[in-house]
C-alpha cells in the first residue's frame, strides 16, 4: 500500500493501481473513452488527464501511469494528484473539442442516444462551441456481420472493440488500418466477425459507431422497462437485464457479476429476444381427428383428466426440458407422485449424472475458480460452444499465467493453445494409469482442473467415463482440502436444479431411455413434456403426449394436448447454474394470450384430476421446494457438494462426440429466432468455406 493525496485528501491505495483507479478510490470521477477495467491499457483518447504535482508541466494520462511510478515530494511528502485544476479543465475541454471535430451531429437518429458516453462527457467536460469550421471527415461503413451495425464516421478510435476481440474473444477479426486522420477500424477483408461474443463490442463502444443491428431504430432507452434477471441459454446463469416495451422484449444486455459472467454475455443470450415473440403458444390446443385445434383451458384439462382417469401410475411418465425452472419441476414431480408414477427425468439428453451427492454433478471449483487453475484438462467438452463466457475466462487465465490446457475429444478452435491428447476413452485410461505425460503435468500443478462435458456423459458409458474422471482427479490431487478441481460443465440451464430436486426416476422408475422404450412398446400410455423439445416425436410411439411449453417446437408438434406456458422472461422463477448457484429470475413481460406461468398450470390441472397439490401460491410452492433442496433457499451462494463414490466400469473406445453441433439452434426459443437462423446459416457457410480452403491448400501443397 502507498499513501497519496488526491485533491488534498490523503488516502492509502495499492501501489499497482493506475492513477485513474486511485482517483476513483478517493471518490473522484475521471472521464475516459479508451480505458476499460477488463482490457489492456491503450492510453490513446487522453480524456482521463489529471495533474501530478512535481511531475511534467502538462497533464498526465491517468490510465497509463501507476501509483508506484509516482515520486514523493522533496521532503518525502506523499505524491499529490489533482483532478479539478484549471490545467485539467482546459486539457479535457481541448480533448473533447478535438474529438468532436469530425463527429457527426446525428444524435437524434443515433441508437446510442441517451446512453452515449460522448454525449454525457461532452456535457460534463466540454464547451458550448467549436473553433473548427472545416468539413468533417467521412468514413465508409463496414459490414462486420448480421449482429453489429457500423456507422464508422462516429468512431473516435478508442480501440476498445479491437482489444476486446483480440484479448477476450480471442478472434482477432477487428483491426486498424491507416494512420492519423486516415485511420479506420475494420475487419480484415471486410468479412463478418466470427466470435460467439462479438455483441459485447456494442456495450464497449462509447459512441454510436457500433450498435445492435437487430435493435436498430426500435426504441429509445427511456421508453423501456428494465428488469434484472437470469439467462437460460446455457448453464452459466449469466446475469442479464431485459429491456421491454409493453409486452415485447426489445433487447437483452449483460449485468456485472464478477463470479459468473463478469460483464460479458454470448451472442445467443444477447440476440435471442426476437425468438420470444415468434411461434408462441398463446392458447391451449387439443388434437381432434388428427389435427391440433384451439381449445379452452377447461376443455384441455377435461381431455387430460379423462385420459388419466383410472390410469395406473406406472403408465404415466414426465420429462422436463432444458429451460424448465425449478418451481415448475417441483410441481410436476409432486403431480407425478400424486398420480403414483416414479417415471420422471430431467435429463432429456440422457446424461449419466445421478441425483444425490452434489459434488458428482457440479462445477465444483466455481466459475471464478478458473482464475486459480494451474492446468486444465477438457474431457468431451467444447466450452466455446457450450459456455462461451466461461471459455473466455479460460483464455484469460492462459494469457495471464500461460497455463497448459489439454483436450480429450474432437479438436476445436478454442481461441487458445490446446494440447490434443486423443479422441476418446483410451487416452483417459492412459491418464488414469499415469502412463500419459500430461498426467504428470496435472500432478505437478498446484490447482489442477478437470472439466467433463456432456459429450462424454450422454453416451451409454457416460457413468463409466465420469467414474474414470473422478479416479483421475483423485490420482493427480485435483480434490484436496482447499481445492476441488473436479468439474462437470452442463449445457442445460434446468439440469442442476432438476438434479437438486431429485427429478429423476424413483424406485422402479424409468429414465428417459426407458420412458421412450416403454412408450413405443405401449407400457407407458401418457407422457407429460415440460418444455422437452429435443426428443424426436416418433420415439413416443402411440402414447398420449401432453406438452406444456412456450413455443410451437418439436414437443408441441407431437402433442395431443398443448398447454401454453411462459418463457423465461415472463415468470418469476429459480434456476441453478452449473456451479450450483441458485439465482432468481424476474418477470420482465407477461405471457401472451391465454398462456400462464408453468407452476400455476400444473396446480390448476391437479385440481381438475382430483390430485390437488398442497400449495396455492408461489410462496407456498417455494417453501415446499426448499424442503426438497435447501440450497435453493440461499440465493446467489455456492455451496460445496459431497463427492460421490463411483464404481469402476468398462468404457467404450469410441471417440467423444460434441454435445452441441449448432451453437445458435439449441433450444425452442433459438429455433424461433430469425437472428439465430441467420447466424446458423452464416456459421455453416463459414465452416464450408474453411473446409474448401483447407482442401485447396492441401491439394496445392
Amino acid at each position: 500500500m502507498r499513501t497519496i493525496k488526491v485533491d488534498g485528501e490523503e488516502i492509502e491505495v495499492d501501489a499497482d493501481l493506475t492513477l485513474l483507479q486511485a482517483c476513483e478510490e478517493a471518490g473522484k470521477e475521471i472521464p475516459r473513452f479508451c480505458y476499460h477495467e477488463r482490457l489492456s491499457v491503450a492510453g490513446n483518447c487522453r480524456m482521463c488527464l489529471i495533474e501530478v504535482k512535481g511531475g511534467p508541466p502538462k497533464p498526465v494520462a491517468s490510465c497509463a501511469q501507476n501509483v508506484k511510478d509516482l515520486r514523493p515530494g522533496p521532503e518525502g511528502q506523499p505524491p499529490e494528484l489533482f483532478t479539478n485544476t484549471k490545467m485539467v479543465k482546459d486539457a479535457r475541454e481541448g480533448v473533447m473539442e478535438f474529438l468532436l471535430i469530425n463527429h457527426p451531429l446525428d444524435c437524434p437518429i443515433c441508437d446510442q442516444g441517451g446512453e452515449c458516453d460522448l454525449q454525457d462527457q461532452a456535457m460534463a467536460y466540454g464547451t458550448d462551441g467549436s473553433r473548427f469550421s472545416e468539413n468533417k471527415r467521412a468514413v465508409e461503413d463496414k459490414y462486420i456481420g448480421p449482429l453489429v451495425k457500423t456507422i464508422m464516421t462516429r468512431c473516435i478510435h478508442c480501440t476498445r472493440c479491437i482489444r476486446f476481440s483480440t484479448e477476450v474473444a480471442g478472434v482477432p477479426d477487428l483491426g486498424a488500418i491507416g494512420r492519423g486522420e486516415d485511420m479506420e477500424i475494420t475487419t480484415y477483408l471486410e468479412e463478418a466477425m466470427g466470435s460467439e461474443l462479438q455483441g459485447n463490442v456494442i456495450d464497449l463502444c462509447p459512441v454510436g459507431a457500433l450498435t445492435s443491428r437487430p435493435y436498430a431504430f426500435q426504441a429509445r432507452p427511456w421508453e423501456l422497462k428494465k428488469t434484472e434477471t437470469i439467462d437460460v441459454m446455457d448453464a452459466l446463469g449469466s446475469n442479464i437485464r431485459v429491456d421491454a416495451r409493453g409486452k415485447a422484449v426489445m433487447r437483452i444486455i449483460p449485468r456485472n457479476a464478477d463470479d459468473i459472467n463478469e460483464e460479458w454475455i454470448s451472442d445467443k443470450t444477447r440476440f435471442i429476444w426476437d425468438g420470444l415473440g415468434r411461434q408462441r403458444l398463446d392458447r391451449p390446443y387439443v388434437r381432434k381427428d388428427g389435427k391440433l385445434k384451439p381449445a379452452s383451458w377447461q376443455e384441455a384439462f377435461g381431455v387430460i383428466a379423462e385420459k388419466l382417469d383410472g390410469l395406473d401410475g406406472t403408465k404415466f411418465a414426465a420429462i422436463a426440458g432444458d429451460l424448465a425452472c425449478a418451481e415448475s419441476m417441483k410441481a410436476l414431480k409432486d403431480l407425478a407422485g400424486a398420480i403414483g408414477s416414479t417415471n420422471i427425468d430431467c435429463r432429456q439428453d440422457g446424461t449419466k449424472l445421478e441425483a444425490g451427492a452434489r459434488g458428482g454433478y457440479l462445477f465444483n471449483s466455481g466459475i471464478a475458480g478458473i482464475d486459480e487453475a494451474d492446468a486444465i484438462l477438457l474431457i468431451g467438452s467444447n466450452p466455446r460452444m457450450e459456455a462461451p463466457v466461461l471459455n473466455a475466462r479460460i483464455r484469460r487465465r492462459w494469457r495471464e499465467a500461460g497455463i497448459k490446457v489439454a483436450n480429450i475429444g474432437q479438436p476445436f478452435d478454442l481461441t487458445y493453445p490446446v494440447q490434443e491428447l486423443g479422441a476418446g476413452t483410451d487416452t483417459l485410461s492412459e491418464l488414469v494409469s499415469g502412463s500419459h505425460s500430461f498426467a504428470q503435468v496435472l500432478k505437478d500443478a498446484e490447482k489442477p482442473m478437470i472439466i467433463i462435458g456432456q459429450g462424454a456423459l450422454t453416451r451409454a458409458d457416460g457413468a463409466a467415463v465420469l467414474a474414470a474422471a473422478k479416479k483421475l482427479a483423485d490420482s493427480v490431487g485435483a480434490i484436496t482440502g482447499g481445492w476441488n478441481g473436479f468439474n462437470v460443465l452442463h449445457t442445460a440451464a434446468a439440469r442442476v436444479g432438476g438434479l437438486d430436486l431429485g427429478f429423476v426416476p424413483g424406485e422402479g422408475g424409468k429414465d428417459v431411455t426407458g420412458i421412450l422404450d416403454a412408450a413405443r412398446s405401449g407400457d407407458i400410455e401418457v407422457v407429460y413434456l415440460l418444455g422437452a423439445d429435443e426428443i424426436d416425436g416418433t420415439h413416443y410411439g402411440d402414447a398420449f403426449v401432453i406438452y406444456q411449453g412456450s413455443h410451437g417446437d418439436r414437443g408441441a408438434h407431437r402433442a395431443d394436448v398443448i398447454l401454453p406456458g411462459a418463457a423465461y422472461t415472463e415468470k418469476s422463477a429459480t434456476w441453478v447454474n452449473t456451479e450450483g448457484r441458485a439465482q432468481l429470475g424476474r418477470r420482465a413481460t407477461f405471457p401472451p394470450g391465454d398462456a400462464r406461468e408453468d407452476w400455476s398450470i400444473l396446480r390448476a390441472l391437479s385440481d381438475v384430476i382430483g390430485k390437488t397439490l398442497p400449495y396455492d401460491n408461489l410462496a407456498q410452492l417455494r417453501t415446499a421446494m426448499y424442503e426438497d433442496a435447501p440450497t435453493m433457499m440461499r440465493l446467489g451462494q455456492v455451496e460445496a457438494g459431497d463427492m460421490p463414490s463411483f464404481a469402476d466400469a468398462s468404457m467404450d473406445s469410441a471417440p467423444f462426440a460434441p454435445a452441441i453441433t449448432d451453437f445458435f439452434l439449441t433450444n425452442p426459443i433459438a429455433r424461433a429466432s430469425k437472428t439465430m437462423a441467420d447466424l446458423s446459416l452464416a456459421a455453416t457457410h463459414r465452416v464450408a468455406q474453411d473446409a474448401t480452403s483447407k482442401e485447396a491448400t492441401g491439394t496445392n501443397g
